[in-house]
């Protein structure tokens, strides 16, 4: 979970101001742009979810959906200034609690938790459709947060980038790695929908050789830099765990709520393999 939160602060200052080079801190400690990191909506709605799974699991799964909307709007509406999109801002500014077909890339996002907290494949992939379908109950909006969910499962269970890659594949985007992050860099364009989104930052991270690369590496794809950051971000925490020094500093960026849920979740859930 952790690992999605440092992916979004560290794409977050290059959101509107793509950097397409792995040439830069991770953390804004740089001079090359003026903009500071900041955790953005991205993180928000990843600390929603893994509350509502803590507060009240997901077995009863109408529950945890009305658990998990609530913690939506009450993390969500503590900072409206986050960067939601704008039917997610809508929802969140009314209080609604129906979903709004969406397939925008938030469901993918936000899904971290479920990787963590499933018990089994099937598990995560549940979870993860039930963390969508509040919101993102388009077809291809159940599919990036199943298929993120799912990858960060087998990431942290053991296995290979291959079997990760084939999995994604067989069972989501059998063309996602056809091409490379070279190929895909020089024509990537802002995009927020979940099928022009989960597949590229799934490249990052399949060509990532650490953590730290993973991110930088997303982040150099360029178009919704935070977004795309923190789904990498996500499952490579699951695959090679996060370096203290890394964790550490993205910590300091939460406060309040936000921080005790982050720590809570990451206590209980986020052993590394």
């Amino acid at each position: 979970m952790l690992g999605a939160i440092i992916g979004d602060i560290a794409g977050s200052r290059f959101e509107w101001n793509n950097h397409r080079s792995k040439e830069f801190d991770l953390f804004g400690n740089d001079d090359i742009a003026r903009d500071a990191c900041f955790r953005t909506d991205d993180s928000v709605m990843t600390i929603a979810v893994a509350d509502a799974i803590m507060k009240i699991g997901t077995d009863d799964e109408p529950a945890f959906k009305e658990e998990l909307i609530d913690s939506m709007h009450k993390f969500g509406r503590a900072d409206m200034d986050a960067g939601y999109g704008g039917h997610f801002y809508r929802w969140l500014l009314h209080k609604e609690r129906e979903p709004y077909n969406s397939f925008g890339n938030g469901s993918a996002m936000r899904c971290a938790p479920a990787g963590w907290a499933a018990e089994s494949l099937e598990d995560a992939i549940r979870i993860g459709r039930l963390t969508a379908e509040v919101t993102h109950n388009h077809p291809e909006g159940i599919k990036g947060a199943e298929c993120t969910a799912a990858a960060i499962y087998l990431a942290r269970t053991g296995s290979s980038k291959e079997e990760i890659k084939l999995y994604i594949e067989n069972n989501y985007y059998p063309d996602a790695f056809k091409k490379s992050i070279a190929e895909i860099r020089p024509t990537y364009e802002f995009n927020e929908t979940c099928q022009e989104t989960v597949p590229q930052a799934l490249v990052a991270f399949i060509e990532s050789t650490d953590f730290e690369d993973s991110i930088k590496t997303a982040v150099s794809v360029g178009g919704d830099s935070d977004t795309l950051a923190c789904i990498t971000g996500a499952v490579a925490e699951a695959f090679y765990g996060i370096p203290q020094d890394i964790a550490e500093k993205a910590l300091q960026y939460l406060e309040g709520e936000e921080l005790e849920v982050t720590k809570k979740f990451v206590s209980r859930f986020c052993c590394y393999k």
